[in-house]
């Protein structure tokens, strides 16, 4: 395939909408000069602040400002926003990769809208009832996979049978991982524990011969790295990964309070520095920002709503990084073979 890219963007998804987004699109086409982004928006907005900035006439030249309407608010429930949302920011954006104006989209904003407008535009893969939120988390060594992180906050042992599913041909095509391992949060690897779905699940995913399930992983088996790919409802997974980001910055302010406290603890947190800044930017979460909706004819990558401008630029870079590797059409090349032994 052509390592041309273009992205649309919606501009104003997020916490801080256009300024952060604008900024980050910027810096992502000084990055990638083989990347046109497609930045969606309120126009005089978004040219007000395009004025204000210092870039090259090849980066300018590869942005594309299009306006939009009424955007999709934080508190907009996905029935309202495909209602009265069509020419929202974020609709435009997913209406650009399926028109074939974009091969990928990126928002910040509403995790609901966006999956209902995903659904809807852009179809789901044959097979898969719905998309779940897939994204890399840190381990001990190195990262996993971990799905679904809040795009459907109750999952039947069908829906989790298709996570592991997708999951895994996702991670053969993006980590060149021929065999990757799949665990099923729950409360205990014992066979009684948890409710009964992540027990009809667990029986569902022993039985697909061409997953390579290990069973029941714990909370502290995430970060242990003990499976490439960890499978969970929407409901624990957001939970999981809130949990998570909160923690390591917990830890990362102590750390930073504990040096300053007196002048010989400053002289060794001088001395420390290289290996303070390493920790620190290993357990920053907002460099495995970008999630990808899984099950889609189409990429679509969420953001955090509260990413700034570095946070963002995280998420540009994952989305280019999945339309390079061709993500969809490995995942649709693979996933005919899978679901079928599923009816077997």
């Amino acid at each position: 395939m052509s390592n041309r890219v273009t992205l649309s963007v919606d501009a104003m998804g997020g916490d801080f909408g256009p300024h952060a987004i604008l900024p980050a699109s910027l810096f992502a086409l000084e990055r990638h000069p083989y990347l046109t982004i497609l930045l969606i928006g309120e126009i005089e907005q978004l040219e007000s602040l395009l004025a204000a900035q210092r870039i090259t006439d090849s980066v300018r030249s590869r942005l594309k400002i299009m306006p939009s309407g009424e955007s999709v608010s934080m508190d907009d429930k996905p029935s309202i926003a495909i209602r009265h949302r069509q020419d929202s920011s974020m609709s435009l954006a997913v209406k650009a990769v399926a028109e074939n104006q974009a091969d990928a989209c990126v928002s910040a904003g509403n995790t609901g809208a966006l999956m209902a407008f995903g659904r809807l535009v852009l179809k789901m893969l044959p097979g898969i009832d719905r998309p779940a939120i897939i994204a890399s988390v840190p381990t001990l060594n190195g990262h996993c996979y971990m799905l679904d992180l809040g795009a459907n906050v109750d999952c039947s042992a069908e829906h989790l049978l298709q996570f592991a599913i997708m999951s895994t041909v996702m991670v053969e095509a993006v980590d060149n991982n021929p065999c990757p391992t799949v665990g099923l949060l729950n409360v205990g690897e014992e066979a009684i524990k948890g409710n009964e779905q992540v027990r009809l699940a667990n029986k569902l995913i022993c039985e697909q011969s061409n997953l390579n399930y290990i069973g029941y992983v714990e909370g502290n088996d995430v970060f242990a790295g003990r499976a490439d790919i960890v499978v969970c409802d929407g409901f624990v997974g957001n939970v999981t990964l809130k949990s998570s980001e909160g923690l390591a910055r917990l830890i990362s302010n102590r750390v930073r309070q504990s040096f300053s406290h007196t002048l010989y603890r400053r002289c060794l947190a001088f001395l420390a520095r290289p290996v303070l800044k390493e920790m620190q930017e290993q357990m920053d979460p907002s460099r495995l920002n970008g999630a990808t909706l899984l099950g889609l004819q189409g990429i679509v990558m969420k953001s955090h709503g509260s990413a700034d401008q570095k946070c963002f630029g995280y998420a540009l870079d994952r989305a280019v990084a999945e339309v390079l590797q061709n993500v969809p059409g490995k995942i649709s090349e693979r996933l005919s073979g899978y679901l079928s032994s599923v009816g077997d």
